[in-house]
This record gives C-alpha cells, structure tokens and sequence, in this order.
C-alpha cells in the first residue's frame, strides 16, 4: 500500500522555520495529500543529555519509520553560517539503515530553511539539505519560476525551495510572498507523489 502522507520535517529554534513547517503542511493538504510535521531534538556538547522522548510543545520528534513511510519529504532548518543546522544534520547522519535498503529512492523532496540576514546562506543552506536527499536517491522538487511570489518576493524565496528572512532578532513574519511560496512547495511535493504513485 502507498503511503498517503508528506513528511515536513524539520528543526526550528525560535519559531519562524516551524511556522515555515506549518505553510508548508497547508500547501500538502491544499495539494490533496496528508501532511505529517514532525521535528527533532537539539543536540548537546554534553555527551549525557538525552531529551524527553516528547517535546514539551510543537511537533513530536521524528522516526526513521517517519521517513520510511513517508510519500515525499519537505525538509527544513535555519542557516548556520550557510549551512543546516546541527540537530537535522545529526539526524540525516542515522539515516544510514534507509541509505542501505533504497527506502526513499525515487520520492520528492524539497528543502526550506529561514536566516537571520537577508543574504544569510539561504541557498547555500538548501543546498547543504539536498546533498543527503540526492544520495538517497530522492527526486528534487524546487520552485519554478512560474510562481509569480518568486519574482515579486522583497524577502526571501529561491529556485531551491522556500525561505524566510527571519530579521535580526527572529521575529519578522512571513510575508505574503514567503508564505505563498511555502505553500506552492507543499503543494508541488503532494502533487509530484500523487503522479509518482508514491
């Protein structure tokens, strides 16, 4: 039986990469497909912290199994000095067991991330978050030029996927041109499974 669910996974610090999460969930289920948010831990210099196995508030941690079954993956984390942040690189790093078996070959993928900076790495953040996904053999999806928020976007949106210009103090919401895109990648990711038979 296929899978009836995109993933947005993601990892978020201050909250503007999870309310990215949330449009771009809006956009799955516009595209006709359920839309799983899920997130992961932060990770720790103190090799003995282990966090509770259910956060406190937002979206549950994610599983492999998560993954396994998931139709097609949205993927998103802030910039850290132009690339992913640590705790989702952490989790791709287990991803491993999914690489061996060919379990997310052929699925659509895209990626999303938010900056402090308008020119804070965005797309080379994005690029950080594609490198595991084509290894696993998943099938890009960025944003074409069709969609008209990427021409008239002031803030953020790139051809690599959605994103956000946070500010300098994490608070800037997304405009309407950020969430219309984060929306259409959504959509795009439910869309592109459906014609896979994913």
């Amino acid at each position: 039986m296929s899978a009836r669910y995109i993933l947005v996974l993601y990892y978020s610090r201050h909250g503007a990469t999870a309310e990215m999460a949330r449009q771009i969930a809006r956009g799955v289920e516009q595209g006709g497909m359920e839309a799983r948010l899920r997130t992961v831990p932060a990770v720790s210099a103190e090799s003995a912290a282990v966090a509770a196995e259910i956060p406190e508030q937002g979206a549950l941690y994610a599983s492999l199994d998560d993954l396994r079954h998931c139709a097609g993956l949205a993927l998103g984390s802030p910039t850290r000095f132009g690339n992913m942040a640590a705790p989702l690189k952490h989790f791709l790093d287990g991803t491993s067991s999914l690489w061996l078996t060919g379990e997310l070959v052929g699925k659509p993928a895209g990626v999303f991330t938010s900056t402090a900076s308008l020119h804070g790495g965005q797309e080379s953040t994005q690029l950080s978050m594609l490198l595991p996904l084509l290894h696993h053999g998943m099938l890009v999806c960025g944003l074409p030029y069709s969609e008209q928020a990427l021409l008239d976007t002031r803030g953020g949106g790139t051809p690599y996927g959605a994103s956000h210009h946070a500010g300098h103090d994490g608070k800037r919401p997304l405009d309407e041109h950020e969430t219309a895109l984060c929306r259409a990648l959504g959509q795009r990711l439910a869309h592109t499974a459906q014609k896979l038979g994913n």
